[in-house]
């Protein structure tokens, strides 16, 4: 038999609750285990793929909390068509198990309500046991249109149910029979057995954050968001989502590698966990993001930290799909504080992660957290700037990129046009980062690996430097205590002055000396030719920058009473 994983009259105390009242654990241990392992080598067995194995872990040990199998079909059409369980919980995503394949036809048709079955791996050894509560047919349509709005294959999660998906369903709970080992994960992996007690047993935490991430290394993007919530919530759960990625994103291990590296070195230790979560891609856009909240809660999560693509799906969802969606449940039923960041990227004006809610500078100035452009960027072989992944990250995460490099017309995955669109979109209408707007637009499609090359050389030496000019302008007018100042400026002021005054006088004695009209217009100017020389020469003398040195700064010193009276003297 399983036991409870946390004594239920401890866990009323904690600042969470798992989701529908109680943490599941359909884990078998002792001698239940024993005798279930015996009587599964008899019972009629359906090989299952990693997904699948990957899904009825997640069930048992309570990540998918309050479901304790494969749904019947009262729930799997009700939280397809209303986002809850038949009992009103909000639920998003179905879980169900319809198995391809001619061998496991003939033994879905010898099973009756109430039959067990096991369930194997590639080993052919039983993972769990299924106990069968409904057979239903399976309508691999109505699941993808309801799911994901749409029916059309080029979405990968429609894709998958036409790929993997069979005609009949096997409803009831599962019992496992083994955990499968999680490779280069299996030291760091942690359960909600084991983060219920971490959070609010041994740290104390009143309040935690909770953040799944997906295919792109830990950007300045993330950063933003988990620095913002570590202002207020005691604890930051961060965790990444591995297995099941596409060949194209950074491998799991290295984008673990990656998170390390960065939190280690910028995080507060104590206040930030780091685990990998195995789950499988649903790819549902928005319903995938209200599935993330409900795990991160059933992990002990109290806030649940949402940015603006969460688990999009290319074009196929709106931009804020993943926030909107959350409005059509009260926050009562969730359980889960929701915090919603909006799309987060650099600019160089603020010299500061922004978004539109907190940055007014125009697109100039900007460098755009583009997850798919990093990839590319990876891919091309290019550290991308600082200032929107840490080479800590970047580093770590381009040994793991795959494909590596460009092929034969130095081409990665996208066009390099579309890289830099996404990143670097200043690029296209203005000659450099923060500089001037270009005479013609360029176009994306046009644009080459040298245009790369020259923006990644612009950005590197300009990101930093757009405020920092403007800060040593602010400094140079403002320092009393000229001595925190290169003598050297003012000393090029002073020249410029100097040069431009001997200009001027130069031209007043020019127009006092000219005649009122020249004998040849094209050797000799005229007197009011000459005026307007001199008019020019004075307006730019003018507007010329003013060379401050320290006696010129005097008359900002001044107060009002002797200055020991302002440390308290009497006198």
């Amino acid at each position: 038999m399983s036991q409870k994983v946390i004594d239920q009259t401890k866990m009323t105390t904690y600042p969470q609750q798992p989701h529908g009242g109680e943490l599941v654990n359909q884990v078998l241990i002792g001698e239940a285990l024993e005798e279930a392992i015996e009587r599964a080598k008899y019972l009629p067995t359906i090989v299952v793929d990693l997904e699948a194995v990957i899904t009825l872990e997640m069930i048992a040990t309570g990540v998918l909390s309050p479901n304790k199998g494969f749904m019947s079909e009262g729930d799997y059409k009700s939280v397809l068509t209303e986002g809850r369980l038949k009992s009103g919980v909000v639920w998003p995503v179905p879980l169900s198990f319809a198995p391809i394949g001619d061998k496991n036809k003939e033994i879905i048709k010898s099973l009756n309500i109430g039959d067990e079955i096991a369930l194997a791996d590639h080993t052919k050894e039983a993972v769990a046991i299924l106990k069968i509560e409904d057979i239903f047919d399976y309508d691999r349509e109505f699941r993808a249109l309801h799911l994901f709005d749409t029916t059309d294959r080029s979405h990968p999660g429609v894709d998958a149910i036409y790929r993997r998906m069979g005609d009949t369903a096997l409803g009831g709970p599962i019992q496992l029979l083994r955990r499968v080992h999680w490779g280069p994960f299996e030291g760091i992996r942690m359960e909600p057995k084991d983060t219920w007690k971490l959070f609010y047993e041994e740290k104390k935490f009143t309040t935690v954050g909770g953040f799944i991430t997906g295919a792109n290394p830990l950007h300045r993007g993330h950063e933003y968001i988990h620095r913002n919530a570590l202002e207020e919530l005691d604890g930051l759960f961060v965790q990444p989502l591995v297995e099941m990625a596409k060949r194209e994103y950074t491998r799991h291990e290295f984008r673990m590698l990656a998170y390390r590296s960065v939190l280690e070195t910028y995080y507060p230790k104590e206040r930030t966990i780091l685990a990998p979560l195995r789950v499988t891609y649903i790819f549902a856009g928005p319903r995938e993001a209200v599935l993330h909240a409900l795990i991160m809660k059933n992990y002990g999560c109290t806030h649940a930290l949402i940015g603006r693509d969460h688990a999009g799906i290319g074009d196929f969802y709106d931009k804020y799909a993943a926030h909107t969606i959350f409005d059509t449940f009260k926050p009562e039923e969730l359980g889960i504080d929701i915090r919603l960041f909006q799309e987060v990227f650099y600019c160089t004006r603020c010299d500061s992660a922004a978004t539109e809610h907190t940055c007014p500078h125009e697109g100039k100035y900007r460098i755009n957290i583009s997850g798919t452009g990093i990839r590319e960027l990876l891919r091309y072989g290019v550290l991308p700037p600082k200032e929107i992944v840490r080479p800590e990250s970047a580093r770590i995460a381009m040994q793991g990129i795959q494909p590596k490099g460009m092929d034969e017309n130095q081409m990665a995955i996208n066009p390099v046009g579309k890289t830099i669109k996404s990143i670097f979109p200043f690029y296209l209408k203005h000659e450099r980062l923060g500089g001037a707007e270009r005479a013609q637009a360029l176009e994306a499609q046009r644009l080459t690996i040298e245009d790369l090359v020259g923006v990644i050389r612009d950005v590197r030496e300009n990101a930093d430097r757009v405020y920092r000019d403007i800060y040593n302008e602010f400094t140079y007018v403002t320092d009393m205590n000229r001595s925190v100042q290169d003598d050297w400026v003012t000393e090029a002021r002073e020249a410029i002055h100097r040069h431009q005054e001997m200009v001027v006088r130069n031209l007043e004695e020019k127009v006092d000396q000219a005649t009122e009209s020249a004998s040849d217009e094209f050797m000799y100017q005229d007197k009011q030719e000459a005026a307007k020389e001199l008019e020019v020469a004075q307006k730019m003398f003018d507007d010329l920058s003013t060379p401050i040195g320290k006696d010129q700064l005097d008359y900002r010193t001044w107060n009002s009473l002797p200055y020991a009276r302002y440390r308290g003297s009497d006198e």
